[in-house]
């Protein structure tokens, strides 16, 4: 069963995200670059106006080009209140996404409560590129990618979070736990299957092919985008401000999801029920979450 917050944690977690959100919007108008929310985050615009009821976290997509100056504008404009983290800046950092994250802030998940990062508070990012339009070419960038950054997980922790229960789960682990140990035995860095992956994501960045994608995704194929049926972007109501979406967010939606208007049992309610928690002190009270504890302060 999954975890969740006690209700005025999460109502203050959300209240920062979203500003954030709005700090990240202004930025990205400011300089004209193209955003727009995906995942759980599209759901939430649709079914609800905002947040997923128990959701804890507001994922956003970039296309390569937008996302590159972005990081130019945000480490310019930014400093001392938001940090980007991703495995270029912290080689720890297990992942192919980028992280916008509050200084003065903690957000550590229990799947990597011994990664050695600085985890704050964060927008989730999602870099964007051009997937190949060839069916062969297509399938061996897409694999070509999800296996690098797999390895980057599997490079800096030994038990990484899985979709899997049961024996099937555990038989998936005894390999991580292997392929972990292989590539400490032999010293490599995880800085190398992060350019590799990047690379495979990158191949077709001066091309303009017809789809794009975040390809070190759980499945590459999840997050695929037809430029044809992208534009224009829609804005959609998000809590108290508006957040754009692809212009065919409803047929993706649908696609991912099934029926996203049907709210899910509770044992398919996912969040990020954080290992450790804790705000900054403009924030009201610290809350901190440990070992599957939620409380204030």
């Amino acid at each position: 069963m999954p975890e969740f917050y006690e209700p005025q944690v999460l109502k203050r977690l959300q209240s920062v995200e979203l500003s954030m959100l709005k700090d990240f919007k202004k930025l990205c108008d400011d300089y004209s670059l193209i955003y727009f929310g995906i995942g759980g985050t599209g759901i939430g615009a649709l079914r609800h106006k905002g947040f997923i009821p128990w959701d804890d976290d507001i994922d956003i997509a970039m296309p390569r080009k937008d996302f590159e100056r972005f990081l130019r504008f945000a480490r310019r404009e930014w400093k001392g209140k938001y940090y980007i983290l991703n495995n270029k800046t912290n080689e720890n950092y297990p992942m192919m996404t980028t992280r916008l994250c509050k200084y003065g802030t903690e957000f550590r998940e229990a799947v990597m409560k011994d990664v050695d990062c600085p985890f704050g508070i964060f927008l989730d990012l999602y870099v964007m590129d051009n997937l190949a339009d060839g069916r062969i070419a297509c399938q061996l960038q897409a694999w070509s990618a999800w296996v690098w950054s797999k390895l980057l997980v599997l490079s800096c922790m030994e038990r990484p979070y899985l979709a899997q229960t049961g024996w099937k789960a555990e038989a998936i682990y005894l390999v991580c736990r292997a392929v972990h140990k292989a590539i400490r035995f032999l010293h490599i860095r995880p800085a190398i299957f992060r350019a590799h992956c990047e690379a495979a994501c990158r191949k077709y960045e001066n091309r303009r092919t017809k789809r794009m994608a975040f390809l070190p995704d759980t499945n590459p194929f999840w997050n695929v985008i037809d430029r044809e049926k992208m534009f224009p972007l829609a804005a959609l109501e998000f809590e108290d401000t508006t957040l754009f979406f692809t212009g065919d967010v409803k047929e993706l939606m649908e696609r991912q999801y099934g029926d996203y208007m049907q709210m899910p049992p509770e044992e398919k309610r996912k969040t990020h029920y954080p290992y450790r928690l804790r705000f900054t002190r403009e924030e009201s009270r610290n809350v901190y979450v440990c070992k599957g504890m939620c409380k204030g302060d």
